[in-house]
């Protein structure tokens, strides 16, 4: 195990996970999970920048929890927590704002999207969503952030403000972090949209896979995926929705894509289609399973939760006080 590297990422629980979800970025965390510390966090503050129902999401947390561990993350090698039990993550981003220059914000692409989508109820939370974000990697010294390809921006902006910091005070106060996308899946898109992304806020549910849609549902969904001109079975920059639908293809059986070109070549779409519904149906099974077993389990997942973040406050307290320290709060 390599224990210089860090490793932090989480998810918003602002609705179910996507398979674009999992290959962005779950996949990864499981992957990484005996290269170093492994601290993964339900993002729930960050899902306040919008309207939630409370009750729901106290709920959607512990969906999200037990959906990292069916996924494969190991609590015994992984900090799993709730971002806002922890109070650590508010307290730095509001000393991180009194670093990030407005400029810096007004630039974050998502800022900008999503502003345009909810416009007349655009949040300073939203404006202020990277910064929190920036504290939550920061305060655990992450070397790493295991992201999807939309989440890259918000990353480098940590580490400007981490830049900033440091050279304010002429030390490393924080360590940089990096954002680690994978080559494959990084950006899974919209089965009814191929140019934008699988977001599981977006409101037509028709062109997005959740981790637990049952077997018809991911059949209906893949057979009304829009295709592009033309019937071959080909990848390419300008052939973006049979694009979209091999790299999930590739994700879901373990085939290259190229493989998968060859074995389709001369078919229509309807058989791939009916065998990709099928190899992402196999794939979901076992973790489906896995997560319906921990989610009735209330005392396994409490548990798991509170081991979590009890580890996550050394940590972050630590870093905190010597932050707080360097900038002169406290008495």
């Amino acid at each position: 195990m390599n224990n210089s590297k860090i490793i932090f990422s989480g998810i918003q629980p602002s609705g179910e996970v996507t398979i674009g979800q999992y290959f962005g970025a779950i996949r990864q965390w499981v992957e990484t999970r005996n290269e170093g510390k492994n601290y993964f966090c339900v993002v729930d503050m960050h899902a306040i920048t919008v309207p939630q129902d409370p009750a729901l999401l106290k709920a959607r947390t512990r969906q999200i929890a037990a959906m990292f561990l069916a996924c494969g993350i190991d609590p015994d090698k992984s900090i799993l927590f709730a971002q806002s039990q922890n109070k650590d993550h508010a307290q730095l981003a509001w000393i991180l704002n009194c670093f990030t220059p407005l400029g810096w914000l007004n630039k974050m692409t998502q800022f900008k999207e999503k502003g345009e989508k909810q416009k007349e109820i655009v949040s300073a939370g939203l404006l202020g969503y990277p910064v929190l974000m920036a504290a939550d990697i920061l305060l655990y010294g992450a070397t790493e952030v295991p992201v999807g390809d939309d989440q890259r921006q918000h990353v480098e902006l940590a580490r400007d403000i981490a830049k900033a910091v440091n050279a304010k005070y002429n030390r490393e106060v924080f360590v940089l972090p990096r954002a680690k996308v994978g080559e494959t899946g990084a950006r899974i898109m919209n089965l009814q949209n191929p140019l934008e992304k699988m977001s599981k806020s977006e409101k037509n549910k028709s062109g997005i896979i959740y981790m637990l849609d049952d077997v018809e549902t991911i059949k209906n969904k893949v057979k009304k995926a829009i295709t592009d001109s033309g019937s071959e079975i080909k990848s390419g920059i300008d052939r973006p929705a049979i694009s979209n639908l091999l790299a999930i293809f590739s994700l879901a059986s373990g085939k290259s894509v190229a493989e998968l070109e060859a074995g389709y070549s001369g078919k229509n779409y309807s058989d791939f289609k009916s065998d990709l519904a099928e190899s992402i149906v196999n794939f979901l099974k076992p973790i489906q399973k896995k997560y319906n077993d921990i989610i009735k389990d209330k005392n396994y997942l409490d548990k798991i939760l509170s081991d979590g973040l009890e580890k996550a406050k050394v940590a972050s307290g630590r870093k905190l006080k010597e932050i707080e320290d360097i900038i002169g709060l406290g008495l």
